[in-house]
C-alpha cells in the first residue's frame, strides 16, 4: 500500500527558504520516479521538480536555480529545498510517485500513479 505524507509547509517571507519532506511507505523512493507538484487556488496542478531512479533531476523553468529536489534513501523520503521564495510560489505542494519513468522531464500530472495530500506553502511580500 503506497502512502505519501508531506510536511514542512508553512508561512515564509519573500526571499526566504523552506524545506519540504515527503515520507514514503509501501515502496522505496529510489525506484521509479518521484516528483513535486504544486497547485494554487483556481489554477491547475503544475510540475515543479522530478527525480528518477538513476538520480536525474528536472525542474520547471520558474523554479530552476531556486529549488532543489533530492532523496534521502536511508529514510525513504523525498525532499524539496526551496530558496529565494516569491509570493507566486504560494501553493499547496504535493509529492507524487510514478511506477515507471521515461526520458521526458516527468513533470506532467498524467505520468504519476500515486499522490500525497499536500502541504501548504504561503510566501508573503
Amino acid at each position: 500500500h503506497v502512502q505519501l505524507v508531506e510536511s514542512g509547509g508553512g508561512s515564509v517571507q519573500a526571499g526566504g527558504s523552506r524545506r519540504l519532506s515527503c515520507a514514503a511507505s509501501g515502496y522505496t523512493v529510489s525506484s521509479g520516479c518521484m516528483g513535486w507538484f504544486r497547485q494554487a487556488p483556481g489554477k491547475e496542478r503544475e510540475g515543479v521538480a522530478s527525480i528518477v531512479s538513476d538520480g536525474r533531476t528536472s525542474y520547471a523553468n520558474v523554479v530552476k536555480g531556486r529549488f532543489t529536489i533530492s532523496r534521502d534513501d536511508a529514510n525513504n523520503t523525498l525532499l524539496l529545498q526551496m530558496t529565494s521564495l516569491k509570493p507566486v510560489d504560494t501553493a499547496m505542494y504535493i509529492c507524487a510517485y510514478s511506477l515507471g519513468w521515461s526520458t521526458s522531464e516527468m513533470l506532467e500530472v498524467r505520468e504519476y500513479n500515486y499522490w500525497g495530500q499536500g502541504t501548504q506553502v504561503t510566501v508573503s511580500s
